[in-house]
């Protein structure tokens, strides 16, 4: 029902019946049909169009206008009526190629950011993901978490860059990791693998920061830190700390110019404790006064024993620090080891990934 185009039809020969100015405001009927274009198909434009010029043909009688000045201006009417009807019939046929480009886009997207199940062995898990993009879902962050015969396996990266150069750097990142995770018994040969891939394929600027996961059977945690973020270490009794590399590592890519190589750090990961990873879209986000989001505080006021709690309350606490629209693309992974026994709770799917860590062999800091 094209409600809006009708409204100011009937305000124009309102207008007209309260001044009684004769063919004044006829003119303005063509608005009707016009916005109708826009808002309405083709046959609500030509609904419009006659409504139009039946009231412009009895405001004109109504005021006694001669035919042959009655008929020049509402001759316009038919014009534009037909004109519009035309733009709406087009820009329906480009709303139907738009909606079958995003059906495919959307299934490109699912591909490569595949859902990451609640629970996985042990633990929960949980994700979060926004792309800074109009209309995207994925960006130039990437996550994935992977079951393996040597214990879950993730990953969360960053691509330098933006838009479709990033999206598919991103997917080559994720290809060779789910590959290389499954296949690979050592953490450290699986970001081997990816360095290789990406030293292949990618131009001499472009490089991918990430941290590489993995919880083996032996049952504590491995971590190696590309150039990333350092991920957020939240322990069973709520105390978060940053999970610092003993030897920064280059992002991956970078490797052949540094010459340094990535390192592993193995850390306990005990029953309750939390390892959140994310991207610097989260820990960059600024508010009006341009202050940076406080991730781990944020983590401190809402962490849970529902990784996917903790993550909704996290990413709409952050929205609501950048005024509602993020400007980068932000992931957010949070990894809960559960204990025996614990029911989980139904909650809504997310991702997660979270660690906890208190030995000589890495540095956990406490945030600034």
């Amino acid at each position: 029902m094209p409600v809006l185009p009708v409204l100011v039809i009937t305000v124009v020969v309102v207008a007209d019946a309260a001044g009684g100015a004769g063919m004044i405001w006829l003119p303005l009927l063509a608005a009707g049909p016009a916005l109708a274009a826009a808002t309405n198909g083709t046959r609500g434009v030509l609904c419009v169009g006659l409504l139009a010029m039946a009231m412009g043909a009895a405001v004109g009688i109504g005021h006694g206008v001669p035919a042959r000045e009655l008929v020049a201006v509402l001759s316009a009417l038919p014009a534009v009526t037909a004109a519009s009807g035309l733009a709406s019939a087009l820009r329906g046929r480009r709303e139907q190629v738009l909606d079958a480009v995003r059906s495919v886009a959307e299934a490109a997207q699912h591909a490569l950011l595949q859902p990451v199940p609640e629970m996985v062995g042990p633990f929960q898990v949980a994700v979060r993901y926004s792309a800074a993009a109009a209309e995207a879902r994925i960006g130039g962050d990437l996550y994935a978490l992977v079951p393996t015969p040597h214990g879950i396996r993730l990953i969360v990266g960053d691509v330098r860059g933006k838009g479709l150069p990033a999206v598919g750097t991103a997917a080559l990142v994720l290809g060779v990791f789910r590959e290389a995770a499954y296949d690979e018994p050592d953490l450290l040969a699986v970001v081997g693998r990816i360095e290789r891939s990406l030293a292949r394929n990618l131009g001499t600027d472009d490089f991918v920061t990430a941290v590489v996961a993995g919880h083996p059977p032996s049952g504590h945690l491995e971590v190696v830190n590309c150039g990333h973020a350092p991920p957020l270490l939240i322990s069973a009794t709520g105390s978060v700390g940053t999970v610092e590399p003993t030897h920064p590592a280059p992002p991956l890519g970078l490797r052949a110019l540094s010459g340094q190589s990535p390192h592993l750090q193995r850390l306990p990961f005990a029953v309750g404790d939390q390892l959140l990873l994310y991207t610097d879209g989260v820990t960059e986000a600024r508010d009006h006064e341009r202050e940076f989001y406080p991730l781990a505080k944020g983590v401190a006021r809402h962490v849970s024993d529902e990784p996917a709690r903790t993550l909704t309350a996290l990413h709409d606490e952050l929205l609501a620090h950048v005024g509602g629209r993020l400007h980068d693309d932000a992931a957010l992974l949070l990894l809960r080891k559960k204990t025996a026994g614990e029911p989980v709770p139904v909650v809504p799917r997310s991702g997660a990934a979270l660690q906890t860590a208190t030995s000589s062999a890495h540095r956990v800091t406490p945030p600034a």
